[in-house]
């Protein structure tokens, strides 16, 4: 599978950065050349967690034009994407299971001209997406339950990557398959192997602190190439 798929991008999650010195992280991150930065949000309601938000966003958004990939794990997204004033080029995330209203989320995402993603938790079927297809720019298969850092992925996510991959490329879209959760160098090879093609990178990998973040990034390439 891994011949056909798209490039490999790269999506650092900024939830495990270092705060104290963000602009020497996003420094490092624009040397490496990434391709997004990932901002968990979540409003410890559909999430038992409290992380990234607006005003987080508008620092970064002062420190880089790198692309951002939103990942709103929050109840009634439809209602808070205006919060984050998404621009051309990012990627704004929803969770199917949050709203009664995905079309609508993503519809208004579109508007503001970013690119609309839904994802879905370990326990949600894939084939509840087929119907949005029409209004997608991604999907996110998460390989751990949202909420926090340093999970071990759920074996049983990984078949539904493939299964993704296999409905995206059905509908003969330009529809990215991102994965996000434990996306160690060893479990983003076996995720490439499966379909994926967008990779959010936190502290088994990019940010994994035993060695230098360039580093890091070299062996996540090598392991998703």
């Amino acid at each position: 599978m891994g011949g056909s798929l798209p490039k490999a991008m790269v999506s650092p999650s900024m939830m495990c950065c270092d705060y104290a010195d963000l602009r020497k992280e996003v420094r490092a991150l624009e040397a490496l050349g990434v391709d997004y930065l990932h901002i968990d949000v979540m409003d410890g309601r559909f999430v038992p967690n409290l992380a990234l938000g607006s005003d987080f966003v508008g620092a970064l958004r002062k420190l880089t034009d790198i692309p951002m990939d939103i990942h709103m794990m929050v109840d009634g997204p439809e209602d808070k994407v205006a919060l984050f004033k998404p621009r051309k080029g990012d990627i704004v995330v929803i969770h199917l299971e949050s709203t009664a209203h995905a079309h609508r989320a993503l519809q208004i995402i579109a508007g503001y001209g970013a690119d609309p993603g839904v994802a879905i938790n370990p326990s949600t079927a894939v084939d509840g997406l087929r119907h949005l297809l029409d209004d997608l720019r991604l999907v996110l298969i998460m390989t751990v339950n949202p909420g926090f850092a340093g999970q071990r992925v759920i074996p049983a996510t990984l078949p539904k990557i493939a299964e993704a991959r296999r409905m995206i490329d059905g509908k003969g879209s330009g529809i990215r398959l991102e994965v996000d959760g434990n996306v160690s160098f060893e479990n983003a090879r076996l995720m490439r192997s499966e379909g994926a093609d967008t990779f959010v990178a936190g502290s088994s990998s990019i940010f994994d602190r035993s060695m230098p973040i360039g580093e890091a990034h070299a062996r996540l390439i090598e392991a998703i190439s």
